[in-house]
């Protein structure tokens, strides 16, 4: 088939699918499309990228106009039906205080920075995905949104990054500098990036799948799941194309966390999932730190030893002697001489991360941002296990998101606004009750005459009375 043929039969089965898409909800606000661009954007390319396939990623400190344009759109209409919505702020910010004061720490490291204007703009970018994400938490039906963001946000990654690694390998496939080993990298700029794309698409389609097997003998779900299946096969080839280890490995661990959450041992027994999923990660940093075991642990699920030279790398950053305290500034430490210094001396190529998440913090934010950033995950992970006692299945989506976002960025950095970041997001962030409260009611304005009319069960019975639906 010529490629631009088959171009075409995906924009046309893409339109379809979203036209008749069995999963599609009416009731969820349209307004949803600001994640789904910006998500797709986080996920792929820049425009400007787009625009010029032929675009080499460069470190520019001044970016460019394109994509600056583009993120003042999002970023404003994303504010525009917040405030349609009547949203809190204060209240947002009391509920989520750690993350309030991780953002607002890194806003402050524009001060001490090398490059304050880029870390300003490079913060206010990334400050755009949490507007974003609060657009779907604030729909009507957070729980629907959520599942029409990922799944449409997986509709247009997936398909294309396959059109594209088999017609147009100019554009969906990379080849290593030195050895010349060919990638599949799809709509993405790298292998790792293509495969967590794959991971996000994987883990949403496998818990979306079970959560509605109990209803699997509906003519509806059974559409959906047909759906979900075909993309779960997709992704499935997809990522094993994309030769990340690290993305496999999270992939098989995020949905051993979805099947276990809804086994009736842990159904019964909450509790005491809660405690196994940090108490494996403590289990692996003492391993890995305390008994020097992290290279026979990546020999055991088939990754080099050295993790692909992760450990050189890390050898090097650290022998950079950055301040320990407040580190560089945000999103300021690959420029200028310290990213020369790294290229002419480290011997590892023109890297622009450290391929840890935590390392990278540090070394932007210091001691202090890395405790912040802690003191949120553990935070987010309290959130999500208080809504996991309400039987939400968005709630059990967290559990498996936390899980694999802390042990993806020991070998990946992926804390600043990637996709695993931002689906963490959309099942940890409080939203005000208030805020939920007077967009349900005018949902339920709308819907007076709908027999059908059912609210989201995943805030509990408890977050049910404060959203304002009555007694039944």
């Amino acid at each position: 088939m010529p490629p631009l043929l088959a171009l075409l039969v995906w924009l046309i089965l893409l339109v379809a699918l979203l036209y008749f898409d069995p999963a599609k909800d009416p009731k969820t606000s349209p307004a949803l499309w600001l994640p789904v661009i910006w998500m797709f954007i986080v996920g792929s390319r820049l425009p400007a990228q787009w625009f010029d396939l032929g675009f080499s990623v460069e470190f520019s400190q001044d970016g460019n106009p394109l994509d600056r344009s583009v993120d003042l759109v999002l970023i404003g209409l994303s504010v525009a039906v917040l405030m349609s919505r009547s949203f809190k702020w204060g209240s947002f910010l009391r509920r989520n205080m750690v993350l309030t004061a991780y953002i607002s720490f890194a806003l402050l490291s524009v001060l001490w920075s090398d490059f304050p204007l880029v870390t300003f703009k490079r913060w206010f970018r990334d400050f755009g995905s949490y507007l974003v994400i609060l657009v779907a938490l604030t729909d009507p039906d957070p729980l629907s949104a959520v599942r029409t963001v990922l799944r449409r946000v997986s509709y247009l990654l997936i398909p294309l990054s396959i059109i594209l690694d088999k017609y147009f390998p100019q554009i969906g496939r990379q080849y290593e500098t030195w050895s010349g080993v060919e990638y599949y990298i799809g709509v993405t700029t790298s292998k790792n990036m293509l495969g967590l794309a794959c991971l996000v698409s994987g883990l949403f389609f496998f818990w979306d799948t079970v959560t509605r097997w109990h209803d699997r003998k509906q003519r509806k779900t059974r559409r959906i799941l047909a759906v979900n299946a075909a993309f779960l096969a997709m992704t499935a080839t997809l990522l094993q194309s994309s030769q990340s280890t690290t993305a496999r490995v999270c992939f098989v661990m995020g949905c051993m966390v979805i099947l276990a959450a809804h086994s009736k041992v842990f159904r019964r027994h909450p509790a005491i999932l809660k405690a196994i999923i940090p108490a494996s990660f403590g289990i692996f940093l003492i391993l890995d730190l305390g008994f020097a075991m992290g290279g026979s642990l990546a020999q055991a699920v088939g990754k080099d030893p050295t993790l692909t030279d992760r450990t050189k790398i890390w050898a090097f950053l650290f022998g950079m002697h950055t301040n320990p305290i407040i580190g560089t500034g945000y999103q300021s430490f690959w420029l200028g001489s310290r990213l020369k210094y790294f290229w002419d001396n480290a011997g590892l190529g023109p890297l622009n991360e450290a391929h840890n998440g935590y390392l990278e913090v540090y070394l932007e934010l210091g001691l202090i941002g890395v405790i912040l950033l802690v003191g949120f995950l553990i935070a987010s992970y309290w959130v999500i296990c208080k809504r996991l006692t309400s039987s939400s299945s968005l709630a059990v989506l967290g559990l498996a998101t936390w899980l694999v976002l802390v042990f993806y960025n020991m070998s990946e950095a992926g804390f600043n606004g990637g996709l695993l970041y931002l689906l963490l997001l959309m099942s940890a962030l409080a939203v005000p009750a208030r805020a939920r409260k007077r967009v349900w009611n005018l949902a339920a304005i709308d819907n007076a005459h709908t027999v059908n009319s059912v609210p989201d069960t995943s805030l509990g019975v408890t977050g049910m009375r404060a959203a304002g639906w009555p007694k039944r």
